[in-house]
Parts: C-alpha cells; sequence; structure tokens
C-alpha cells in the first residue's frame, strides 16, 4: 500500500474497518458491508462529506464516498444486528458508537480502500486499474476470464481464490489490466 496519512481501510471479507494514521492501523472495527445481491465496491476512493445525524438508517453519522455509479458510505445503523453480516446495499455499517468515535478522524479528501479476501490466508487484494466484474447466477470464472480475454491463473491469484469452482452469484471478481 502506498503510504498516506490518516486513511481507511475496509476488508469485506472480513467485515472489518480499520483508521490508519500513517501506515500504523489504530484501530479496528467490526463492520456491515454489501450483501452478494448488493456488494461494496472496492477499490480506491475518497471521502467526499461528513454529515452528523443523518437518521433514520444511517443512523448517527455519515462519510460520503468517491464511488461512482451510486451513492455509498460508511454510516451507523440503527440496526445493531446487523454488524458483522453481509446485508447492506454496498454502503459500510458500523455500530453508532464506533462511527462516532471515527467521524471527527477522517477529513474530507481522506483514502478509503476497500479490499476483498476472496479466501485463504493470502493479503487482500485492491482493485488494480482494472475493472470489478460481479459474478452473475450460473457464470463460472471460466466464462469471465474468456469474457474480459484474461488469463484464468491470473484472476485466480489476483482474487486469492482457493478453490475456483466455488463462486456466488453477486460476487465481486477483480479484471487485472
Amino acid at each position: 500500500m502506498r503510504a498516506y496519512g490518516s486513511h481507511v481501510t475496509v476488508n469485506t471479507y472480513h467485515r472489518q474497518l480499520t483508521f490508519h494514521e500513517s501506515e500504523r492501523p489504530v484501530k479496528t472495527y467490526p463492520v456491515g458491508v454489501g450483501k452478494s445481491s448488493t456488494p461494496t465496491p472496492i477499490g480506491s476512493y475518497k471521502v467526499i462529506n461528513k454529515i452528523l445525524n443523518p437518521g433514520g438508517a444511517l443512523g448517527s453519522r455519515w462519510l460520503g464516498l468517491s464511488i461512482p455509479d451510486g451513492v455509498y458510505g460508511i454510516h451507523g445503523t440503527n440496526n445493531p444486528a446487523s454488524i458483522g453480516g453481509y446485508v447492506s446495499n454496498g454502503c459500510i455499517r458500523m455500530h453508532n458508537r464506533d462511527v462516532e468515535e471515527l467521524f471527527p478522524l477522517v477529513n474530507v479528501g481522506a483514502p478509503v480502500v476497500i479490499t476483498v479476501t476472496a479466501g485463504g490466508t493470502g493479503q487482500p487484494q485492491v482493485a488494480p486499474a482494472g475493472k470489478v466484474h460481479t459474478v452473475r447466477p450460473g457464470e463460472t470464472l471460466w466464462q469471465i476470464a474468456s469474457l474480459y480475454s484474461r488469463p484464468l491463473d491470473l484472476i485466480i491469484q489476483v482474487n486469492n481464490l482457493t478453490d475456483p469452482d466455488r463462486i456466488y452469484p453477486g460476487q465481486p471478481i477483480i479484471i487485472p489490466n
């Protein structure tokens, strides 16, 4: 990872958000992330706005993200039992007490890197300057590799897949350049 000032990383596989000062992880929080039909987009983004008390399902704080093609953010929740699950429409949910602790530490413009570990024990992969493909029902990894004219072995490696026969609809697959 590049050297940043204060920044946030989110690992959707482990459903954890970590606040970093420079390269040093300061605190890790449990989060709820996108369900298989509406996964949290992986990649490198920035905080674009901050809202106190957005209310309702968004809980007590909102950190808007620069993810294209939708409105995504890191926010609190009025459903604390959803934390730790694949439950949202792509946003990152936190306990209200946790997002209240994080909120003053993160500035507008701060980097947010969302990663996914599809299995195994390797390092999470950040979406490269390529695409993210969302698996459709009945699709195989071999079909996806063929669709993008990318080597199957490379897709398996970048996504850290231990069993390429076990992918599921809604799963994000990184398609490297």
